[in-house]
């Protein structure tokens, strides 16, 4: 079956709800039950597709890619997956985090629409130290704050990580930064942000003598993070819809997901991973 990749990078928050409360956070967002990684439903991402589409076609267009109840569309689609979270750091404006866990999970994807083998990366020197270690373009032993947490910088990324992320990034200047932002810490260092490093916004609800009448929090996904999905065509014309829908003939490369959309939350820039 034929398909492409698509980069999500988000423009703005994200708020892709999971629909019930957890702790002190009475919205918190979708996230994948073994990793705890925040993550956008396929059928959301599906939905806001359609969606999309319906407001620009009106000649069939639609049940055809995207199905009716009683059969299934031309476009399939996943899950939006995480691949890269941004985290403040001290010393740096910020870092664009990941771990090898999520780098061989995007390779496998890869090799449900691309050909060839999987590129192999050493990321063993993760593992030593304390202060946990880090990669990512800096001096040796520098010594770098994420949140409240020290990480020591134990070299260079691996030889071709970057360009293995970049076609994900759909957006000139974001690509450029990508080599001095990206970095890449251990699965367990990593699971520990994506717990505990997201913004969390408080709501209030006000009566006419300014009293709160009800207080909430509400988690969302920063801007700047990197989702990406896999589209799969089983025909030419769900791969030519995807075109005109946001690369050709007026398409416009965003998305909106998730909640929050009247306040401006929700949208992504789009790009297509054509190798």
């Amino acid at each position: 079956m034929q398909g492409t990749i698509l980069g999500l990078l988000a423009e703005t928050h994200i708020h892709p709800g999971a629909g019930q409360s957890e702790g002190a956070v009475d919205l918190p967002v979708a996230r994948e039950k073994t990793t705890d990684y925040p993550f956008v439903p396929g059928s959301g991402v599906k939905g806001a597709m359609r969606d999309l589409a319906e407001r620009r076609f009106d000649d069939g267009t639609v049940e055809r890619i995207y199905g009716r109840p009683d059969g299934a569309g031309e476009l399939l689609l996943s899950d939006a997956k995480l691949l890269l979270l941004p985290v403040r750091c001290l010393s740096r404006c910020y870092l664009w985090l990941t771990c090898p866990y999520l780098i061989e999970r995007f390779q496998r994807d890869r090799l449900r629409v691309t050909k060839g083998a999987p590129k192999q990366f050493d990321f063993a020197v993760l593992s030593e130290g304390d202060p946990p270690a880090i990669l990512c373009a800096g001096t040796d032993g520098e010594k770098l704050f994420l949140e409240e947490r020290l990480f020591a910088r134990k070299g260079e990324l691996p030889d071709g990580v970057a360009k293995l992320i970049a076609p994900l990034f759909g957006n000139s200047p974001a690509r450029q930064r990508l080599v001095e932002q990206l970095a890449v810490v251990g699965d367990a260092d990593f699971a520990w942000f994506t717990r505990y490093a997201l913004p969390v916004h408080a709501h209030n609800v006000l009566d006419e003598n300014k009293t709160s009448k009800n207080l909430w929090y509400e988690e969302t996904v920063a801007p700047d993070t990197l989702f990406y999905t896999l589209a799969l065509f089983r025909n030419g014309n769900a791969a030519q819809h995807l075109d005109t829908l946001f690369f050709e003939n007026g398409g416009r490369p965003y998305l909106q997901l998730g909640g929050n959309e009247t306040t401006g939350q929700g949208w992504l820039h789009v790009a297509k991973v054509t190798s």
